[in-house]
């Protein structure tokens, strides 16, 4: 299994709907993808998705049910946990919360060949916790500076917390690939300039398209709703990038597992 967290440092740069599509993407060569609401107090997927789960991870966080009692099926062949919305509480996760997914987490991860967490926007603990969680992560901006400047506030903080050091790049909403490369280029001098442990990756620019506010209204991801789009065939490729890439490095389950219990 794979365990991705995806992150932004800016909220507004379409990292819920990259999820989706890259989990619809990854299902369409036959991996099998479980979403995991990571922006535990304001959810997210299930909306975009237009499904109206019962429970969700409070009910696993109170004791009532497990994960695997909360765990929905979608439409496109991928799976996903839903977090809450509006439970405050839910934003800064302590130790024992921690302790009691972990307990949960193998019977129901193991089947799957990807787990992606959707955290939310910014350099909150919960967004740090998942960060250093996940073996892989992915951080999104747009060309916009503040997004710029956010993602490497992000990238700084998990380094400096929990010691991460490796990451990939999405540019979304570019006018061209030039542009994302160019973005990429102005993070990564800044990164050597000053944070030289860190290895920046480039995963990847997605062009705008109208096509994804109508997707996002019609509550379809746009790779299945415009699946002709440059969008959607960006999405393909970053899916086939990330199966192409050296994972030498990946760890069991059980080392995912003792991540948890190490934050």
């Amino acid at each position: 299994m794979r365990s991705i967290a995806i992150a932004s440092g800016k909220g507004g740069v379409g990292k819920t709907s990259f999820v989706i599509n890259l989990a619809l993407a990854l299902t369409q060569y036959h991996q099998k993808v479980i979403i995991f609401d990571a922006d535990l107090g304001l959810a997210n997927i299930d909306v975009m998705l237009g499904i109206s789960p019962k429970f969700d991870i409070r009910y696993v966080i109170n004791g009532e049910l497990s994960l695997k009692d909360i765990i929905y099926s979608t439409d496109y062949d991928f799976d996903f946990i839903p977090a809450s919305s509006g439970v405050v509480e839910l934003t800064n996760l302590n130790t024992n919360q921690k302790l009691l997914l972990k307990d949960q987490m193998e019977e129901v991860f193991k089947k799957y060949d990807y787990l992606l967490f959707d955290s939310s926007a910014g350099i909150s603990e919960n967004v740090l916790f998942f960060l250093y969680l996940a073996e892989e992560r992915i951080i999104i901006c747009t060309p916009e500076p503040t997004s710029i400047a956010d993602a490497y506030a992000l990238i700084k903080v998990a380094y400096k917390n929990h010691k991460i050091k490796d990451f990939y790049l999405i540019v979304n909403m570019i006018k061209d690939e030039i542009e994302g490369k160019r973005i990429y280029q102005q993070l990564l001098y800044v990164i050597e300039r000053f944070l030289p442990e860190i290895k920046l990756s480039y995963l990847g620019g997605i062009p705008f398209d109208e096509c994804v506010k109508i997707a996002i209204k019609s509550q379809i991801p746009y790779l299945k709703l415009c699946p002709e789009k440059d969008i959607s065939q960006k999405i393909n490729q970053i899916a086939l990038k990330l199966q192409k890439f050296n994972y030498q490095k990946t760890k069991s389950l059980e080392n995912f597992l003792e991540r948890l219990t190490t934050v």
